[in-house]
């Protein structure tokens, strides 16, 4: 059984954390599916990881290609384990059930602190999961570390 990890971002950008986040998946070993709700919103996040700092390489597509299946880290909608993930990070306050999480090695929750409707989302997902009886923790960066705020 997974765990679900909230990743509030504070001024932090989407990407970069996305990207820290992504390179720790694919050094464990773990496929991805980088899970949103809005095509074109993914389509930047696509772009913006190709223009990643000189050195770095994460190989990823936008779900619906043909090679979605071989993708280390897939991009898309959808909620179907097209790439044989072991890890979702929903974006977008994309939705997320105890089911995903059960099925995964982790599901990470990433969501602007200060955008109100993401946060209520987050804390509506954190409500729903916890009930469900999954595991799920909540990070905060605390002046550029990671920290744990909070465990069910």
């Amino acid at each position: 059984m997974g765990v679900a990890m909230f990743y509030q971002l504070r001024g932090q950008p989407l990407e970069g954390v996305l990207r820290m986040l992504l390179e720790k998946s694919l050094s464990a070993g773990w496929n991805v599916a980088v899970r949103g709700t809005d095509r074109a919103g993914l389509e930047a996040l696509d772009a913006a990881l190709w223009l990643g700092p000189e050195g770095s390489f994460l190989p990823h597509g936008l779900e619906g290609g043909p090679q979605d299946a071989d993708q280390p880290i897939l991009l898309g909608t959808g909620a179907q384990n097209l790439n044989d993930a072991q890890c979702v990070m929903a974006v977008q306050s994309a939705p997320v059930t105890a089911a995903d999480v059960t099925a995964m090695e982790r599901v990470c929750i990433l969501f602007d602190g200060y955008d109100d409707a993401a946060l209520s989302h987050a804390r509506g997902q954190w409500k729903a999961l916890v009930a469900e009886g999954v595991a799920a923790q909540y990070w905060a960066n605390e002046d550029g570390r990671w920290e744990k705020k909070a465990e069910a």
